[in-house]
């Protein structure tokens, strides 16, 4: 995340874990979101990085965050073996 300092990286990691929690159907608190959306944004840069995508700025982090996010939600379901919408893992 080149560009976006602490601050804005302690937002977007609120923020893709909101929206992660948002498209796969969970309900977590804002800890978990938090924990979520930092965990999506190492998921999700090191996937930009395997296809040679670059990014910086807040926007753009923003979305390979969210998107690693869900990622990593969607990993989670398969190794628990069935979706668990609606109910607290963590």
């Amino acid at each position: 995340m080149r560009g976006v300092g602490l601050f804005g990286a302690l937002v977007i990691g609120l923020l893709a874990g909101w929206i992660a929690e948002r498209v796969m159907a969970r309900d977590h608190g804002l800890l978990t979101n938090l924990i979520v959306g930092v965990i999506g944004s190492f998921v999700g840069a090191f996937v930009a990085y395997l296809v040679g995508f670059t990014y910086a700025g807040f926007l753009p982090s923003l979305v390979v965050s969210a998107g690693g996010a869900i990622l990593f939600l969607f990993i989670l379901d398969l190794v628990h073996g069935q979706p668990r919408s609606g109910r607290r893992w963590m």
